[in-house]
């Protein structure tokens, strides 16, 4: 059962799929934004290519717990693709997903500021996702 995280950005949308059983998860590269109605065609796309069965959307809270326009850009994305796939769309707080990701990329030392913004959206979703699995374990856990 796929789930499919995504870090939606305004100019890119880093993706991140996990495993058949839901315990890891992998970056999946990233997409240009072109826009509310082509970037949901995309995502679409690419979730039923892989068989995604839950999806984990990025929800930009400000440090404050304040929410701006980009949450609610979020909140209307992951509403209309629960509508476009037919499956659960779930959003999940970002705050510190990219700092993550780009703290894990200066421990690698990766360079080349092009490809590593790529790399960064990719690996934030994958930060989320992995979150995201985490939390879906653990709360499935029997108390003992």
């Amino acid at each position: 059962m796929p789930v499919l995280g995504i870090d939606l950005g305004s100019r890119r949308i880093g993706l991140a799929i996990s495993d058949a059983e839901d315990r890891i998860a992998l970056p999946a590269g990233s997409l240009e934004s072109r826009g509310p109605k082509r970037d949901l065609k995309a995502v679409s796309a690419l979730a039923r290519e892989r068989g995604v069965e839950r999806v984990v959307v990025g929800l930009p809270i400000h440090m404050d717990g304040s929410q701006g326009p980009q949450a609610e850009a979020a909140r209307r994305f992951a509403s209309s693709l629960a509508g476009e796939l037919g499956i659960p769309v779930e959003t999940l707080d970002e705050r510190w997903t990219t700092r993550e990701a780009e703290r894990a990329l200066d421990a690698t030392g990766r360079r080349g500021r092009k490809r590593r913004k790529e790399v960064v959206d990719a690996v934030a979703a994958t930060l989320l996702l992995r979150t995201f699995l985490a939390r879906q374990d653990t709360s499935e856990t029997p108390a003992t």
